[in-house]
């Protein structure tokens, strides 16, 4: 089970919020196929900041293993946000990877 949290949505400004929410929420359908056999309830963290002109949006997800987290910068929050998702996408699946052959590893060599 993944559950989406998004932190200072207000700080978008109202013309980008809605398709601000969407994005994150096309990603949370994507995570939730990835960690459909996971035992472990998930809980992706979405947190916004703005500084003057400057979005700051940042993602975490914790897993067994470790917290994956990822920020980005950028003016436009939907660029900002799309960015964050690519690279997020790539680290969370690496760690996955990691965690699936480490058990797999254990399972092997238990006796």
């Amino acid at each position: 089970m993944l559950k989406l949290i998004i932190k200072n949505l207000k700080e978008v400004e109202e013309p980008f919020r809605k398709e601000f929410e969407e994005i994150c929420q096309e990603k949370v359908t994507f995570f939730q196929n990835l960690f459909k056999k996971y035992d472990k309830d998930l809980t992706l963290e979405v947190i916004v900041n703005k500084s003057s002109k400057t979005y700051s949006v940042s993602a975490s997800l914790d897993l067994k293993s470790k917290k994956v987290l990822i920020a980005e910068e950028d003016k436009d929050p939907l660029k900002a946000v799309r960015k964050l998702f690519n690279e997020f996408k790539k680290a969370v699946k690496r760690q996955y990877e990691l965690e699936r052959k480490d058990y797999e590893y254990k399972r092997k060599n238990r006796r």
